[in-house]
């Protein structure tokens, strides 16, 4: 048992606040997330996100850039700000005393940052390096197109952006686009650690009452991309992307889900290490994971291996991911549940983990799932639902991304 009190308030703004009660720790932690993140980016302007999650700290009410980043040092704040699909978020940690302050101070962020001209260009210049080393890194890029191809539209945009898209993102439409999305009603503050929501509770009415308004934007499910593609790359390696429909994060058969793909590709005796890596040396690298937004589910699966190799290399993986449908050893579940037990466990210890995951709860659920809740549904998994999930969800109309030489037959 976790022992932790979990408290939840709506502030007369309509902005959700979460407070776990960690008493045995002397730090607290924040997340919030506000809906601006990449799903939201209009059509041609991928990156807005990403260039809002920078510009928004650089200065904000009577603050300075510096002057903001030194108020944060002097607190011992260890923030962060980032854009994600759905979300810009924003948080940090901290000692539990000093978290009235830095909600202070994000208090200015979401509602006074200075967006000033001089900074923009710094502030591009870092989202452009940062797409510019995934071309450059073919590992990340087969991953980073594969999203873009099997997830409807906008929920494979990704939260990089597009270096195609760069040159159509101004100054004008960031700040256009942080005064259409960043408003507290559907945003949520998650905050775990040595505090309580009723410590809390005026802080962040006195902070966050003047904060008004709700986004303007709403998000409608359009068309993927195709389902076979490849992209020329001199090299003498190839780059495997493969993807298949999963569920949501909110599905009553989510976990059984993740434990099929952890049986593929759970740690070093996974199916997809020891078949395609380690019986038949066919790559350096090969993994599955489970990719589950609020409105879609997706394994994404890579693998990369040489040139020479590549076509048997993806045949043995979709031979694999068709094979678990014959069957799961109780084996392969005892190991994928005792490595979902250790991760709870450091769960559990982290502030920051706690902040997050009650935010993150909220949005896909509107609801808070407690750690014994999850170990609850791990520890009720059985051989027989998880099959049953994978015979209802089978390995079936794959997207397949490559990047190298020569196109494969899958």
């Amino acid at each position: 048992m976790t022992g932790h009190d979990i408290h939840h308030a709506t502030l007369s703004n309509g902005l959700t606040v979460l407070v776990e009660t960690m008493p045995a720790v002397q730090s607290a932690a924040f997340s919030l997330l506000v809906p601006a993140g990449s799903a939201y980016d209009p059509v041609g302007q991928n990156g807005i996100s990403n260039a809002l999650a920078d510009w928004i700290t650089r200065g904000a009410g009577k603050m300075s850039s510096r002057e903001l980043l030194s108020a944060f040092d002097r607190l011992g704040i260890q923030a962060h700000e980032s854009s994600s699909l759905h979300h810009l978020a924003m948080g940090g940690s901290c000692l539990a005393e000093n978290l009235p302050a830095a909600l202070r101070l994000y208090g200015d962020v979401v509602k006074h940052p200075q967006f000033h001209e001089e900074d923009f260009e710094a502030v591009m210049a870092g989202v452009e390096q940062s797409l510019l080393g995934i071309e450059d890194e073919p590992r990340q890029k087969v991953m980073f197109e594969l999203i873009r191809r099997c997830f409807s539209s906008p929920w494979g945009q990704p939260a990089e952006g597009t270096l195609a898209d760069l040159e159509n993102i101004t100054p004008q439409v960031v700040r256009e686009q942080f005064r259409r999305c960043v408003r507290p009603r559907g945003a949520i503050l998650g905050i775990a650690g040595n505090v309580t929501l009723e410590q809390l509770l005026p802080v962040l009415e006195e902070t966050y009452q003047d904060w008004t308004g709700e986004n303007e934007i709403v998000l409608k499910t359009g068309d993927r991309g195709v389902y076979r593609d490849h992209l020329d790359h001199e090299s003498t390696q190839t780059h495997i992307g493969v993807a298949y429909p999963a569920v949501p994060y909110g599905a009553d058969n989510y976990y059984q889900a993740w434990a099929a793909v952890s049986v593929l590709s759970g740690g070093m005796s996974s199916r997809l290490f020891t078949e395609v890596r380690e019986k038949r040396g066919l790559c350096y690298s090969v993994y599955a994971s489970l990719s589950s937004s609020k409105d879609e589910g997706q394994v994404l699966c890579y693998a990369g291996t040489t040139v020479e190799r590549a076509q048997e290399t993806l045949d043995v993986m979709l031979k694999e991911l068709n094979r678990l449908e014959e069957g799961i050893e109780e084996a392969e579940l005892v190991r994928c549940k005792a490595r979902a037990k250790s991760s709870l466990i450091m769960a559990q210890e982290s502030t920051a983990g706690r902040a997050g995951s009650l935010a993150r709860n909220w949005f896909h659920l509107n609801r808070v799932i407690t750690l014994d809740e999850v170990r609850a549904k791990i520890e009720a998994l059985t051989t027989q639902s998880v099959l049953d999930y994978v015979k209802s969800h089978p390995a079936r109309d794959f997207t397949l991304l490559t990047i190298g030489p020569n196109p494969l037959q899958g």
